[in-house]
């Protein structure tokens, strides 16, 4: 498709008043105008958002590659609680601690 020149443009422009008449004619070209207006605006938004979405999703890449992800830590065992009815042993380091205790603590 070729571009218009001078002629061609006299010629629609004729053509239009002929089939609009000089009342009907300023009336759809302010319509024209404002559907092209309201066309560049969303076409303008689309584009910001398509920007947007680009550079969040573009730091999002450089931060996960920036900083490794660190290994979740691992929860502690619960602690182990003795049974009820169950009796402690205690451990004695010298074996005369454990003759002296149990004497101690036996009824007379």
């Amino acid at each position: 498709m070729g571009n218009l020149g001078m002629p061609e443009l006299m010629m629609i422009m004729l053509l239009a008043l002929l089939l609009f008449g000089p009342k009907k004619l300023p009336e759809i070209g302010k319509q024209v105008g404002k559907a092209l207006g309201e066309f560049k605006r969303a076409s303008n938004d689309l584009k910001r958002s398509i920007e947007d979405e680009m550079s969040k999703a573009q730091s999002g890449l450089d931060s996960m590659t920036s900083d490794p992800p660190k290994p979740d830590p691992k929860p502690e065992p619960p602690a182990l609680v003795p049974a009820a009815g169950a009796v402690a042993q205690e451990k004695a380091e010298k074996p005369g601690e454990a003759a002296a205790s149990a004497a101690a603590t036996k009824p007379s």
